[in-house]
């Protein structure tokens, strides 16, 4: 009986965060969007430039890793925001081949507009909870998310984005102890950039 109870407790837990989950992601973020820009840009689009604006992804690449998609679907979700002048893409500063992207003012200000909105619903939002009982919540969470992640053969072939979710720590490294695949990408991109150039001899 005490097994089937510690079950059925588990489910109801598991149901609580997506319920949790779903409602930041409909009401928290969906509906705000549409509340503050109307249908001039999507979620996902809103995200992009999250993820340009506060992590060192600048390269499609990057972008790719972050995101856990693939190079091509990368190349064109920043085609499209490019478009919309959003983003601006230039050559890279050291190899001029890897492409740079970054936010435009326009990009700028639209995510400004969102950002801002967002940090006033949250206020609201979690006025009657204390700062131990948030740090407690969050401590929780980040456990149980480090024991889902490591039930995979390779946990460092993921990356949860923990830089577009108000952290500045890469979960995966932190509890986990390895890098996830874009904190590879970035320490690549770093070597790179400290690399002396390669002088070829002549014939």
């Amino acid at each position: 009986m005490e097994n089937s109870g510690a079950m059925e407790q588990i489910r109801e837990f598991v149901g609580s965060a997506r319920i949790f989950t779903k409602a930041v992601h409909t009401v928290l973020e969906e509906k705000l969007l549409a509340e503050v820009l109307g249908s001039q840009i999507t979620l996902s689009q809103m995200q992009l430039l999250e993820l340009v604006a506060f992590t060192d992804a600048r390269t499609i690449s990057e972008i790719a890793a972050y995101l856990n998609i693939s190079n091509a679907a990368a190349s064109k979700a920043v085609d499209k925001l490019v478009r919309r002048e959003l983003l601006t893409r230039t050559g890279g500063a050291v190899d001029r081949r890897a492409i740079e992207v970054s936010l435009t003012e326009l990009g700028a200000s639209q995510l400004q507009a969102f950002d801002n909105a967002r940090t006033e619903r949250l206020k609201n939002l979690f006025h009657d909870f204390c700062p131990e009982e948030m740090r407690a919540a969050a401590d929780i969470l980040d456990r149980i998310s480090a024991t889902v992640v490591s039930l995979t053969a390779k946990p460092e072939q993921l990356c949860l984005q923990c830089g577009i979710h108000f952290r500045e720590r890469c979960l995966v490294r932190q509890l986990l102890r390895c890098n996830c695949s874009y904190q590879q990408q970035k320490t690549r991109r770093q070597r790179l950039a400290v690399a002396p150039p390669t002088i070829k001899e002549e014939s």
